[in-house]
C-alpha cells in the first residue's frame, strides 16, 4: 500500500475504505449538521491502529464544511461556533481556569503557510492584562489566560520551533497549547473547505516533506491541541484524479474503451508511481495552491481565531 501524502487523518482513513480494508483499533463516527457541514471523528486507539494509519494515538476531529472557501459571514459564524463546541470538548474550558499558549505555526511572508501567523493576530490575548489588574480585569465569570506567540521558520531564525516554544514554556508555565497550522490535503476538493482539530500535537512542514521536530505532549510535557485547514496538495495527486476522471470517460466512449479498461487495472499505487515517474524531475515535489489564496487565508484566519476566542470567552 503506497503512503497518501495527506496531513489530514480522514483521508488516511478513507485509502483503507476504498481498498475494503478494515483497521482495527480505529474507529469512526460521522455526524451531519446544517449548512451542508460534516463532523467525522476519528479514534486511533492502539499502536498497531496508529502504524497502520501513519498518525499518533489520539482524536483527530475534521469539520468539513465545502461552502467554507465562500465569504459569507454567517456561515463562516456557524463554523467558529462548531469549532469553540469540538475545543470545549477537548480541554477541561468549563472546569477550570486555564493558562493557554497559542502557537502559530508557518512562515507569515508565504500566503499559503501564513494561517497560523494570522489566526495569533486576530486572538484575544489577555495574559498580560490578568497578570496586571488581575482576575477581574474584564468582569468575566471565568478569565483565561491566553498568550500567542509567531515562532516563525528556522529559515528565518535558525533555530527549531521546539527549541523557541520550550523556552517560552519554562517562563509562562502554560496549561495547554494551541497550535494553528496549514496543512497538505490529498485531495483538492478540501482545499480551504476542511478543519481538521486533534488532540496528538502536530509535525510542523510533514505534509509537504518538511520533516521538523513534533510539537505534542511528550516533547512539550502538557497537552497539544492542533488546528489546520489544508491549503496546498501536492501536485501528483491533482494528475492521479484528473487520470482517473479521464479512465472513466475513455471507458465510456466505444473506441477508446479497451485503452480506458487497460489503464483502469493498474493499482492505485502503481498509477501514483507511474504519475511520479513522468513528472519527475521538474513537477514531482510541486505543491498547488488556490488562486485566491491570499482572501482565503486572510477570512479562514479570522474563522478559526473567533472559533477560539468563543471556546474561552463565550458572548
Amino acid at each position: 500500500m503506497y503512503q497518501v501524502r495527506t496531513d489530514l487523518a480522514l483521508e488516511a482513513r478513507e485509502k483503507f475504505k476504498d481498498d475494503n480494508v478494515e483497521i482495527k483499533g480505529v474507529k469512526v463516527k460521522e455526524e451531519r449538521l446544517g449548512g451542508n457541514m460534516t463532523v467525522t471523528k476519528v479514534a486511533i486507539e492502539t499502536e498497531n491502529g496508529a502504524k497502520a494509519m501513519g498518525k499518533p494515538k489520539g482524536n483527530y476531529i475534521t469539520l468539513e464544511a465545502p461552502d467554507m472557501a465562500d465569504s459569507d459571514e454567517d456561515y463562516h459564524r456557524e463554523i467558529s461556533g462548531k469549532l469553540a463546541e469540538i475545543l470545549r470538548e477537548l480541554m477541561p474550558i468549563e472546569k477550570q481556569e486555564l493558562s493557554v499558549l497559542i502557537v502559530g505555526l508557518g512562515n507569515r511572508e508565504v500566503t499559503p503557510d501564513a494561517l497560523g501567523p494570522r489566526v495569533v493576530d486576530n486572538m484575544m490575548i489577555t495574559r498580560h492584562i490578568i497578570r496586571k489588574f488581575g482576575k477581574y480585569a474584564f468582569g468575566l465569570k471565568s478569565n483565561h489566560q491566553i498568550s500567542g506567540i509567531v515562532p516563525g521558520v528556522m529559515a528565518q531564525t535558525g533555530m527549531e520551533t521546539l527549541e523557541i516554544i520550550k523556552g517560552v514554556l519554562e517562563e509562562t508555565k502554560p496549561d495547554y497549547i494551541i497550535a494553528i497550522d496549514a496543512l497538505a490535503a490529498r485531495s483538492a476538493k478540501r482545499l480551504n473547505r476542511t478543519i481538521q482539530i486533534t488532540d496528538t500535537g502536530i509535525s510542523p512542514g510533514s505534509g509537504v516533506g518538511n520533516h521538523r521536530h513534533a510539537l505534542n505532549q511528550e516533547s512539550m510535557g502538557i497537552p497539544v491541541i492542533a488546528i489546520g485547514i489544508p491549503t496546498v496538495v501536492d501536485a501528483v495527486t491533482i494528475v492521479s484524479d484528473a487520470m482517473n476522471n479521464l479512465v472513466s470517460e475513455m471507458e465510456a466512449a466505444r473506441r477508446l474503451e479497451d485503452l480506458g479498461k487497460s489503464i483502469s487495472r493498474l493499482e492505485e499505487a502503481e498509477k501514483y508511481e507511474l504519475i511520479r515517474e513522468l513528472l519527475s524531475p521538474n513537477l514531482n515535489a510541486m505543491f498547488v495552491t488556490p488562486k485566491d489564496i491570499d482572501e482565503s487565508v486572510k477570512r479562514l484566519s479570522y474563522t478559526i481565531s473567533e472559533g477560539i476566542n468563543m471556546a474561552f470567552f463565550p458572548v
